[in-house]
Parts: C-alpha cells; structure tokens; sequence
C-alpha cells in the first residue's frame, strides 16, 4: 500500500527518511525505469532492456540488475556496487505531483508507508527553519530530471514505433554450476534495422534528439556478460 502526501515544512518538519541502498529499503528490485535522457549514464553499469505493456501495448525502458524477480547483482553487503543509481530508484520514497490541472506546477509528493519513511536514523528533509536540507535539494533535482525524462518518453518510443526498431529478446544461461537462467518478455534494438536506415530516417532520430539514447541503449548491452559474472559470483557465496 501506498500513502502519498504533498511534502510540507510544517507537516514534515522533523520527518526523516532513510537514504542508503537496503533490500528491506525497496532496492531488492531485478529492474527499474530507466529513461532516455539517463541513458548515457545507465549505460556504463547495467543493460538497457524494453519492456512491452500487454494491455496497453505501451513500452517502457529499464535498467537490469538480476535475472529473477527480487534479484539485485548490484546490492552487496548493503551497498551499492555501480557507479551510478538509476534515478526511478534514487529519488524514493518522493515522486512528482500534479493538481488536477495538468500544466500547473509540479510538487514533491512523498510516500508515508514507504520502508525509507519516519526511520529516526534517517536524513532530515527540512531544517530547523524549515528550509530543504541538501538532501531534500538534491532529491527535487532529481525528481525533476526524472519527470523531464517521463516527457520524453512518448516521442521517443513512438520513434521507435515508426521505424519499428524494437525486436523481442530471450536470453538463456548458463551458470558455471550447469543452472540455466532464462530472461524473457523483454525487447532490445533491433542493431540490423538501425543499420539500415537511410540519411533521412538518422537526421529526423538526431534532429529529436534520439539517435544518442538508442546507441546508449545498444552499448548497454555489453553487460549481460557482466551480469553473468555477477550471477556466478553470488552463486558460489550462497
């Protein structure tokens, strides 16, 4: 269960919340959204895989961090281990709110039943003035960069659409025990089809700003290896 409020100086004065990577803190999670305009960073740790919404038939784009659900490679020892933290994750347990009207201003919403939420250990938002602490600053500027990318979507994935890039992907493994992982109901870029667009397909994907996010999304896929290794590493300490 959710409890979303709008985040207040004078309700939340001395609320505080948890900000370290933690299973029992929402980071057991095998992926999470990843958008576009992070994918130049998201790319350098994790596979950038698209995942197909059977009833709307809308995608989405995430970032992948295990092979089952409940598996995060990149959660060890109650840390993080990449160099980056896709921001979906990141800006928990806050998201952005609207009023009713749909171009008014964006608000910072936080979820009180959320296992980061009310933790006396945790990092205060306001301080004693009730102004944002650094990190409640810091958790806005995210939230921001993430609802940009959010507004970005829809051109994105209908680019795609158009030039039908997208191709299903099943991925099976083979751990060094002789266990066998299989990954599917994925999509990837279709690297074929890219290829062979010609200069006024690539000119529109550029002029959109497009062609960087799918060539990230193409060199993300490096790290299926890595997480592999990830896989066997953590097999052998079970």
């Amino acid at each position: 269960m959710s409890q979303h409020a709008v985040l207040d100086p004078a309700a939340h004065r001395d609320l505080r919340v948890r900000m370290e990577p933690g299973a029992d803190l929402g980071d057991q999670v095998m992926s999470c959204i990843a958008v576009p305009t992070e994918f130049r960073q998201v790319q350098a740790h994790f596979p950038i895989l698209f995942h197909k919404n059977q009833e709307t038939g809308q995608f989405n784009s995430v970032a992948l961090f295990g092979f089952e659900n409940g598996e995060n490679l990149f959660l060890k020892d109650g840390k993080w281990d990449a160099g980056y933290r896709p921001l979906a994750l990141s800006i928990q347990p806050f998201l952005i709110g609207r009023s009713r009207d749909a171009d008014g201003p964006a608000q910072v919403h936080i979820d009180m039943d959320h296992a980061r939420t009310g933790d006396a250990e945790g990092v205060r938002l306001f301080d004693d003035n009730g102004q944002a602490t650094p990190y409640l600053e810091d958790v806005a500027g995210k939230l921001g960069q993430l609802d940009a990318g959010y507004r970005a979507c829809e051109g994105f994935f209908a680019a795609l659409k158009r030039w039908d890039l997208l191709e299903p992907f099943t991925l099976e493994v083979t751990l060094d025990d002789g266990a066998k992982r299989s990954l599917v109901g994925f999509h990837i870029l279709n690297e074929d089809k890219i290829r062979s667009l010609d200069g006024a397909a690539l000119g529109e994907l550029h002029d959109a700003g497009y062609l960087m996010p799918i060539f990230m999304a193409l060199a993300s896929l490096s790290h299926i290896t890595d997480l592999v290794a990830r896989k066997n590493a953590r097999e052998v300490h079970a």
